[in-house]
C-alpha cells in the first residue's frame, strides 16, 4: 500500500477480506473512495496478475492512468473484440442497414395500435425495424441463450395489451436478425453487442489471477455470466447498487445478484453530514438500513426553501426536455449556461416539431416519435402520461422552432459558463460544489400518498450525491418530504 494515503478502517477491511481469497462484493456509496480502494487492492495483490474491467471506455482510460502498469485496464467489450473472429468485427465497418430497410426486407408491414391515451398510433417500418434492432441489442446484453419477447422494448406511449402483441409478433424477426448477425457467411453490418455475445457464448477465460470489476451495478447480464465462469480467478465486484440507473438498456443490478462475502464503503469523501443525512433517508426509502456517512470537516448545506436563489454550479434535471427548458430560462435571465447535450440533440427537437407541424412523421427525437401531427404531440403533452414532453412542447408553442434553434449559439463552453445544466444520467460520476435539482422527477399519488418508484428514487439518490457543499432541493422539497415520510413509516 506504499505511495497511497493511509486507508480508512473500511478500506483496510476490504483489502484484508480480498487477501483471504475468494470472490468479494464491495458496496461503495457515492463518493466513498472507490477508486482509491481499488488502487489499494491492486497494490496489495503483489505479483498476482490483475485485470481491471470497467463498464465504459472513459472509466477504463481513467483507471489506466492511475493504476500500476502491471494492472491491465480494459472494458469487457475490448476483451471480446480482441478474442472473436476478425471477420465478425470487420462487419462493424460495413454500411448500417436502416431500420425501415430491415423491416422491408423482412416484409413487415405498418400497423396501427392504441396508445395509453386512447389515440391510435401508426407504427411504420422504421418503428418496427428499430424495435427489432434494439431487441437484438438487449438480448446480446443479457445472459439468456436465445432472444425472448421481453427483450423487445415498446414505446411507453403504446397500450399495454398492444405492446404484448407487438413483442410476440416481432420476436421471430429478432431471432432471424440474430441468426443473420452470427452467420459466418453474413455480409451485413453488426452492432458491437453482437461480438460481445458471441464471445460470451464461447465460454472465454480471462487471463488474470484477480479481476477487479468496477461500476458493477451497471453491468449487463452477459458480463456477469462471463465473470461467474472465471473459476480460476478471484473476482472483486465494486459498485453502488443505488446508482443503478440504466434499466432502459437492459442492465441488471449486479450487486443484488452476486453471491459473495460483502464489505462496505459508507464514508463519503465528497460531502458533509447534512447532505449525507438526506442521502441516507433516500437509501432508507429504498430499504437500505446502513446510512452513508458525511465528512465532519466538510461544510455542507441542504437548501429546502429559498426566497433568494443561491448561486449554483450545476442544475440537474431528469429529462432532456427539462434541461433544454432550463437552458432557455438561463439565457433569458442573462446568464451564460453550459449544457451537457450536443447541438444536434437540441436541433432534433426543432426539426421534429417542424415535420409534425407539416403533417409528416418525425422519427427523431424519441419524445416526438409515433406522432403524426403537432396537435397529437400537444394533446399527449397535456395528459398525465405525456408530462415528460410538456416543457419542450410548451417552449415550442411559445417561442417557435426558430426560438429553439436560437438557443444553440447561446450555449457557453463549460469552462467559461456560469453553471452547467445536465440530466442526472449524464451527471453520474461527476460532482460540483453547488447543485440545484429541478422538479421533473416522476412523483405520483397512489392511494392518497405521494410516492416514487424505486428507479426514480435511485435517480434522485444519484442527483443528491453530486453536490459537495450546497444542495438546493427547493423545487422538490414538498413532494420529496412526503415520499420519505410515507416510505419510512
Amino acid at each position: 500500500m506504499s505511495g497511497l494515503l493511509a486507508p480508512t478502517e473500511e478500506q483496510r477491511a476490504v483489502v484484508e477480506a480480498a487477501l483471504r481469497g475468494g470472490d468479494l462484493k464491495v458496496k461503495a456509496y457515492a463518493g466513498a473512495g472507490k477508486t482509491s480502494t481499488l488502487q489499494l487492492l491492486a497494490s496489495a495483490m503483489g505479483d498476482r496478475r490483475c485485470s481491471y474491467l470497467a463498464f465504459n471506455k472513459n472509466i477504463a482510460e481513467h483507471a489506466r492512468a492511475k493504476f500500476p502498469k502491471q494492472v491491465s485496464c480494459r472494458t469487457v467489450h475490448s476483451l471480446a473484440f480482441a478474442s472473436v473472429d476478425p471477420a465478425l468485427t470487420a462487419r462493424l465497418n460495413l454500411p448500417e442497414e436502416a431500420p425501415h430497410q430491415l423491416a422491408a426486407r423482412y416484409r413487415i408491414q405498418p400497423v396501427r395500435v392504441p396508445s395509453v391515451t386512447g389515440l391510435e398510433l401508426e407504427l411504420v417500418q422504421f418503428d418496427l425495424g428499430k424495435m427489432i434492432v434494439e431487441g437484438l441489442g438487449r438480448f446480446c446484453r443479457s445472459a439468456d441463450p436465445a432472444p425472448r419477447a421481453d427483450h423487445i422494448a415498446v414505446d411507453e406511449k403504446i397500450d399495454e395489451q398492444a405492446a404484448a402483441w407487438l413483442r410476440t409478433n416481432l420476436l421471430p424477426h429478432v431471432v432471424r436478425h440474430w441468426q443473420e448477425s452470427v452467420d459466418p457467411k453474413g455480409r451485413s453490418a453488426i452492432i458491437p453487442d453482437v461480438y460481445l455475445k458471441v464471445w460470451a457464448q464461447s465460454n472465454p477465460a480471462i487471463n488474470a489471477d484477480v479481476i477487479l470489476f468496477d461500476e458493477a451495478q451497471d453491468s449487463d447480464g452477459v458480463m456477469l455470466s462471463v465473470l461467474a465462469r472465471q473459476k480460476h480467478a478471484q473476482t472483486i465486484y465494486v459498485g453502488d447498487p443505488y446508482q443503478q440507473i440504466y434499466e432502459w438498456r437492459g442492465a441488471v443490478n449486479a450487486m443484488a445478484t452476486i453471491t459473495a462475502p460483502e464489505r462496505r464503503l459508507t464514508q463519503s469523501f465528497r460531502f458533509g453530514p447534512q447532505i449525507a443525512i438526506l442521502a441516507s433517508e433516500i437509501l432508507r426509502a429504498l430499504g437500505e438500513k446502513t446510512p452513508v456517512l458525511g465528512q465532519k470537516n466538510l461544510g455542507s448545506l441542504v437548501v429546502y426553501n429559498s426566497d433568494v436563489q443561491p448561486p449554483v454550479d450545476a442544475v440537474l434535471c431528469r429529462k432532456n426536455v427539462s434541461a433544454i427548458w432550463e437552458l432557455a430560462s438561463g439565457v433569458v435571465a442573462g446568464k451564460k449556461p453550459a449544457i451537457r447535450m450536443s447541438a444536434t440533440e437540441i436541433l432534433a427537437y426543432a426539426e421534429g416539431a417542424d415535420l409534425l407541424m407539416a403533417g409528416k412523421r418525425a422519427f427523431r427525437p424519441a419524445a416526438f416519435s409515433l406522432f403524426e401531427t403537432w396537435k397529437e404531440a400537444q394533446d399527449f403533452a397535456r395528459s398525465v402520461a405525456g408530462r415528460d414532453t410538456r416543457p419542450i412542447v410548451e417552449f415550442i408553442d411559445e417561442y417557435g422552432t426558430n426560438g429553439l434553434r436560437g438557443l444553440v449559439p447561446m450555449i457557453t463552453p463549460e469552462e467559461r459558463a456560469d453553471y452547467v445544466i445536465s440530466t442526472v444520467h449524464r451527471a453520474k460520476g461527476l460532482e460540483w460544489g453547488r447543485v440545484k435539482l429541478m422538479n421533473d422527477f416522476r412523483f405520483r399519488v397512489e392511494d392518497g400518498k405521494t410516492t416514487l418508484d424505486e428507479d426514480e428514487l435511485r435517480l434522485l439518490y444519484v442527483a443528491c450525491t453530486r453536490a459537495k457543499h450546497v444542495l438546493d432541493i427547493t423545487e422538490i422539497q414538498n413532494e420529496l418530504a412526503w415520499v420519505l415520510i410515507n416510505a419510512n413509516k
